[in-house]
């Protein structure tokens, strides 16, 4: 790796930015995880992302619930 970059031609600042733009996390589950969610997500006919956000929801409303 050098030790110092030159990036005054580098083009325009801020070209690629978009501020709108939403990111998705990866997330890397334990394997028997994994296998679990894609068997209930197969029972109840949607993907994983789907059963995971909904089950993410409802322990999101438990929380709120018990909070002072």
């Amino acid at each position: 790796m050098k030790e110092e970059y030159d990036f005054s031609k580098g083009g325009i600042r801020g070209k690629f930015y978009r501020p709108d733009t939403t990111l998705n996390l990866p997330v890397y589950l334990d394997n028997e995880v994994r296998i679990y969610l894609q068997q209930c997500a197969r029972s109840k006919g949607v993907d994983v992302g789907q059963l995971v956000n909904e089950m993410l929801k409802q322990d999101i409303k438990l929380i709120e619930a018990v909070k002072p």
